[in-house]
């Protein structure tokens, strides 16, 4: 007989634990089932490309606003021999509109050196002509990018135009109109889309230009960082519903001023090659500024963070001058400049610029992370003047009338002051107030104990003729999307500056339960200047951050308390009971001054046309070599709003015998010189730096321009035009 397997029978203890384990094995198999599905449920809202969380109507638009590409001072360095003659990179506005059908709200990355109070009701004025309520204060932000070699002149307040030749008509009339025009194209092309974040760390294009300011934040405070400056590269990822990109908006905590104080081109520096190099990308076959994706590359609390990376050293001896008060054995303040990474600031704009755009495309190219939720925005104006702050429990303190110390002469390691001032001023000197007194006005005690230990050199919250020195009345405004809140701040805040009002806007934003895992950016120079804002421990210092925060050492706490009590009421949906404030002055036109005035007629050499060629090209070039004609011109003045480009670099097409524009002067390869000669002669003086990428070919430069005349005693503008020779380039 076959053998039999016999089993003995089960114990009760045995069968309890076999019913347990089994038990138990279900319930771990249904967790990890559960689990699963939760996680799938998790991926699905941050990388589903199929079902967005949140319908957004999305707009984006690019709108060129140069300017004046002569006379007119450079806005940034406060330098009064930088007067712009000729253009390097044009300057662009580009617009974000986001709507959730309910709200929506504007967001605007301006290629200038700041946003100001002007400017800002100027362009509102006239979104209000266009569009009635439909965007307004509450819900539009204007950003500036900082560039330091943009046209100057579109403010209404003293300082700022007696370092701009007043108010300029021309080159405000340029910015308005080219960022209502984004903001139009944005309006226009409005259509469903999606919005995905991603943020990732650039830690080689910035680093801390006032360290010894930085060093006076408390230690613990600091061993949270892992550097001085901020490295986080935070990118938005628009596209429309098939996922096709459409634009891409960043925020970065650098100076635009690889481009130093010796630059008379207008330029759009660091920051604004980077937006070109990644619209150039993705608008294959469109010539710069042209195409319909959008790039904008935004500021941030860039306060105190340079991208001059070699460092200060001193310019007649090489040695580091990276001390408190940067100054030098030989030649003092004046010789301490920082440079770098490049051998001139062409190259050092084109390594920050490719940096920060290969980071931007890496980020943008793994952003999966989906922006979802209701749109919300809040706005107020306040006299930053009389600011009450609740430094603790049982002590206030308060914000003070504007003033500047005396490190603001100074300078900083980007760009000297000049008059040998040094940073890190814990006095004043009897020369320059004696002067101070005698020209301006003595300060009052009270403006000298509120501003403490700044000695003051400008007391600018007391001088009111002809118009006021500084704006009283300033502007804080957070808008969000979803989880992303953007706070529009009006200036420059330092590195630990902006991390502490976006820690306090996070917190405030996320207490109520209502708003989680909310990302917070910083937006610089937004709505109004107000030059820098320290924090209270680096404004003891002194150096050009702390002399320039205008409104004393609590700034930076009346502006966390500000913006917390925006972001109160939008997380508990009571921005409707938010006092508006006291609304800024708009000065009538004729309030303001100017001190450049209409330029003359043209004048052209004997037996010459405008647009004729006094020196010619050469008959061929390699990659790699410049090629460069002059031309016989008139004032670029004449033509700001009758042209879109000086200059193009054409290509001759054998198969179409036709010629094929390759490049215009919004070009990085292209530079365009105007130089003003004697009674009223002009030239202008086009280069081609020719790429590497360059095929072989016929090639040709053409000029445009407008020079006037007098008609019957009446000035008439006419426009012009000149060829070079064709050219050979070979490789």
């Amino acid at each position: 007989m076959p053998s039999r397997h016999c089993r003995r029978a089960f114990t009760s203890l045995e069968v309890v634990l076999i019913v347990v384990f089994t038990l138990m094995t279900a319930v771990i198999t249904g967790l990890f089932a559960v689990l699963a599905l939760e996680q799938k449920a998790v991926q699905d809202v941050q990388y589903n490309p199929e079902k967005p969380q949140t319908r957004y109507w999305i707009g984006v638009g690019r709108g060129d606003c140069t300017g004046p590409a002569a006379d007119l001072p450079l806005m940034g360095y406060a330098n009064p021999n930088q007067v712009a003659g000729g253009l390097h990179m044009r300057l662009f506005s580009r617009a974000f509109i986001v709507s959730d059908g309910s709200k929506r709200v504007v967001f605007v990355s301006v290629d200038i050196g700041m946003v100001s109070q002007r400017l800002r009701l100027e362009v509102l004025n006239k979104l209000q002509m266009k569009y009635g309520h439909l965007y307004s204060q509450d819900n539009v932000v204007l950003s500036g990018t900082h560039t330091h070699s943009g046209p100057a002149g579109y403010f209404q307040y003293t300082l700022f135009m007696l370092t701009s030749k007043g108010y300029l008509k021309e080159s405000i009339t340029a910015i308005v109109n080219g960022i209502v025009e984004s903001i139009d194209r944005a309006h226009d092309n409005m259509k469903e889309g999606r919005i995905f974040i991603n943020k990732g760390r650039e830690e080689t294009s910035s680093l801390n230009r006032s360290p010894h300011a930085y060093l006076n934040n408390p230690a613990e405070e600091r061993k949270r960082y892992t550097s001085n400056t901020d490295k986080d590269l935070i990118v938005l990822r628009f596209t429309d519903m098939d996922g096709d990109g459409i634009a891409a908006l960043s925020w970065f905590a650098v100076h635009p001023v690889s481009m130093n104080n010796t630059n008379l081109m207008i330029s759009s520096d660091n920051m604004g090659y980077a937006s070109y190099l990644f619209e150039e990308e993705k608008n294959t076959g469109s010539l710069p500024g042209e195409g319909p994706f959008v790039a904008a590359f935004s500021s941030s609390n860039l306060g105190d963070a340079s991208p001059n990376t070699k460092g200060p050293h001193c310019i007649n001896t090489g040695e580091s001058c990276d001390s408190l008060d940067s100054s030098c054995p030989v030649g003092g303040p004046n010789m301490c400049m920082a440079m770098g990474p490049g051998l001139d600031m062409f190259e050092s704009t084109k390594i920050i610029g490719e940096n920060i755009y290969k980071k931007a495309k890496e980020i943008y190219r793994t952003a999966k992370h989906e922006v979802s939720g209701p749109i919300h925005f809040a706005h107020q104006w306040v006299n930053m003047t009389d600011v009450t702050v609740q430094v603790n429990s049982t002590h206030t303190a308060k914000t003070c009338k504007p003033a500047l110390g005396y490190s603001f002469a100074a300078g900083t390691i980007d760009g000297v002051g000049g008059l040998n001032f040094s940073q890190g001023s814990l006095e004043g000197d009897p020369f320059w107030d004696g002067i101070r007194d005698a020209l301006l006005g003595v300060p009052s005690n009270e403006t000298k104990d509120c501003h403490s230990p700044k000695p003051i050199l400008l007391n600018t919250g007391e001088m009111n003729q002809p118009l006021p020195w500084h704006p009283a009345i300033v502007d804080v405004q957070i808008i969000t999307i979803g989880s992303l809140a953007v706070v529009a701040v009006p200036g420059e805040f330092t590195t630990m500056s902006g991390r502490r009002l976006r820690e306090a806007v996070k917190k405030e934003l996320e207490s109520n339960g209502n708003m989680e895992h909310m990302e917070v950016v910083l937006a610089g120079l937004c709505n109004v200047y107000t030059h820098y804002i320290s924090t209270y421990e680096e404004y003891q210092v002194q150096r050009y951050e702390g002399a320039s925060t205008i409104y004393g050492p609590h700034t930076l706490s009346a502006y966390i308390q500000l913006f917390r009590g925006l972001a109160r009421a939008i997380a508990t949906n009571t921005v409707n009971h938010l006092p508006k404030g006291p609304q800024p002055p708009f000065f009538c036109d004729k309030q303001l001054f100017t001190l450049m005035f209409s330029n003359q007629p043209d004048k052209k050499p004997t037996n010459t046309s405008f647009g004729d060629v006094l020196m010619q090209v050469r008959p061929s070039y390699r990659v790699g070599e410049v090629a460069d004609v002059t031309f016989v011109s008139g004032n670029p003045r004449n033509s700001v709003t009758r042209m879109k480009t000086f200059l193009t670099i054409e290509k001759y097409d054998n198969a179409t015998d036709k010629w094929e524009v390759v490049h215009n002067d919004a070009s990085w390869e292209t530079r365009f010189h105007w130089k003003k000669e004697k009674v009223g002669r002009s030239n202008a003086t086009i280069e081609w730096h020719i790429p590497h990428s360059t095929l072989p070919g016929i090639y040709k430069i053409r000029h445009f321009g407008h020079y006037k005349e007098l008609v019957a005693l009446k000035p008439v503008v006419k426009p012009y035009e000149g060829s070079s020779d064709i050219f050979k380039v070979d490789k």
